[in-house]
């Protein structure tokens, strides 16, 4: 008889908390998918920015050779040259843009679910949806720009020389060595 009411008092208890976790993982990975959602225009800012830096470090390259040219090709080659980086940016920021949202749910969702309990998530979910919090992410981007261009400005004069000094460091490095000096007897000079 004992053996038949554990079972009974097993069985019913299963019957309660199983569904109880399952409606909990079910609410958890609602309140993950929504704090994915609104992460949304950050992931396709960090898509934007890594596709765009590879273009970028091109610009500044072709700008250098672009100071090699003939005075009259320069103009026209420069415009070409934006021409084809605008393009690019055009059709690869929104498929990088694409496949990082498909990927976020996949790659950061599990994390989210496995570190963060259901009250955790829900005041997340709380703070991204707050008017404040929206608008001051909403400013971050100008933010900052307009560090970057203080910081630039700032520190141009005292960075540029060694921008420079590590450029003709490295030009002397990639230099083919020069040939020695000829001596009447087809031996280096003796070094003194």
């Amino acid at each position: 008889m004992h053996t038949l009411l554990r079972a009974g008092l097993l069985a019913a208890t299963t019957a309660l908390v199983l569904p109880a976790l399952a409606q909990t993982a079910n609410g958890k990975k609602e309140l993950v998918a929504k704090i994915v959602a609104l992460q949304q225009p950050g992931v396709e800012a960090l898509a934007r920015d890594l596709t765009v830096q590879p273009a970028m470090q091109l610009m500044q390259q072709a700008g250098q050779a672009l100071q090699r040219l003939p005075t009259e090709r320069r103009e026209a080659v420069a415009r070409d040259v934006e021409a084809d980086l605008r393009k690019y940016a055009d059709e690869t920021v929104p498929l990088v843009s694409a496949r990082a949202i498909k990927l976020a749910p996949a790659t950061v969702g599990p994390m989210l679910e496995e570190r963060l309990s259901e009250d955790e998530l829900r005041q997340i979910i709380a703070m991204l949806e707050s008017p404040t919090v929206r608008k001051y992410q909403a400013m971050t981007g100008e933010m900052q720009k307009l560090l970057v261009e203080k910081l630039v400005a700032d520190s141009k004069a005292e960075v540029e020389p060694r921008v420079q000094k590590l450029q003709q460091t490295i030009a002397r490095r990639l230099a083919p060595p020069a040939a020695p000096a000829a001596s009447g007897n087809g031996t280096a000079p003796a070094k003194k």
